[in-house]
């Protein structure tokens, strides 16, 4: 029997969680520490290109310096036999893109708690001057407790990023605002845009944008060509459908800026009603008590 393989004489590797466009992700085991990681290993192709190379490292110092509770940790990293490796956190359940596949729409509270948690981690990332760039269902993950956290910095942008990769446009299509997919440079709205688009998906058990050509999609999201939040979702409240809708709204002008100011928008303050009448009420029967006391004094 084959020995299991071992990367940095730390990690031992396990099976396959999952397969992108640059890397794996394999289930392992910290032998010195003994508990679950998960460790994403470039293919050995794209670890020959230096693009392919530094954007890995970029994602394994964009996550590592956010060290937030709704960001995948990142571990450690390395290269093994020349082929670049991060290790992550584990997280024993499964990504917002599963759970859609299996049960379809979710409950209005359910999902606005999951724009919660990712506005948070949001927020963080874009106040050290890190844009994520592929918001989406399968790199929102869920904890043991039912929360998530954002995965996969593969295409995000910092301060360090390459001049030469900072004008590419990264992501998936679905998630990007027509502008971006025009070549405007990214921005901290365009994750949020992606996020309304997420949540669109979540309460509707659909995609916003279901075109498959990548042509009639594009067409499609430059046309805002998509139907109606609450006509899918009659249920919904009108802060919640605001929210999504704003987030998603063709002309960038109507789009939220930060985080913050999307999350104000998800969850108004709440307003304690007046109550004019009760306190005058109040007031003179307590006028009437005194007179009534002062009188009886008197007499």
């Amino acid at each position: 029997m084959q020995a299991p393989e071992v990367l940095g004489g730390r990690y031992e590797l396990r099976g396959v969680l999952g397969r992108g466009g640059m890397a794996e992700v394999r289930d392992g085991w910290d032998i010195r520490l003994h508990r679950p990681v998960a460790v994403k290993l470039l293919y050995p192709s794209v670890s020959a290109q230096p693009d392919g190379t530094r954007r890995f490292a970029t994602e394994a110092r964009a996550a590592a310096a956010l060290n937030h509770p709704r960001v995948v940790a990142v571990h450690d990293s390395g290269v093994h036999h020349g082929r670049p490796y991060i290790v992550l956190e584990r997280l024993p359940g499964q990504s917002l893109a599963d759970v859609l596949a299996r049960g379809g729409p979710l409950s209005t509270e359910y999902v606005r708690a999951i724009m919660r948690d990712v506005l948070s981690a949001l927020g963080a990332a874009h106040a050290r001057g890190v844009l994520h760039r592929d918001i989406k269902p399968a790199n929102i993950l869920f904890d043991p407790f039912g929360g998530v956290k954002i995965a996969d910095f593969g295409v995000a942008k910092s301060a360090d990023t390459p001049q030469t990769l900072t004008n590419r446009i990264f992501g998936t299509m679905s998630y990007l605002p027509a502008d971006r997919i025009a070549g405007r440079p990214a921005t901290a709205g365009d994750d949020l845009y992606a996020l309304g688009v997420v949540a669109y998906e979540a309460l509707t058990g659909r995609r916003a944008y279901p075109q498959g050509n990548l042509s009639e999609l594009a067409d499609a999201i430059a046309a805002g060509n998509v139907t109606p939040l609450t006509t899918l979702r009659p249920d919904i409240d009108p802060a919640l459908a605001l929210t999504i809708e704003r987030a998603m709204a063709p002309d960038p002008r109507w789009r939220f800026g930060t985080a913050e100011q999307m999350r104000a928008c998800l969850d108004p303050p709440v307003r304690t009603p007046r109550r004019t009448g009760g306190v005058l009420a109040a007031t003179a029967a307590m006028l009437a008590v005194l007179v009534l006391t002062a009188l009886l004094i008197v007499a």
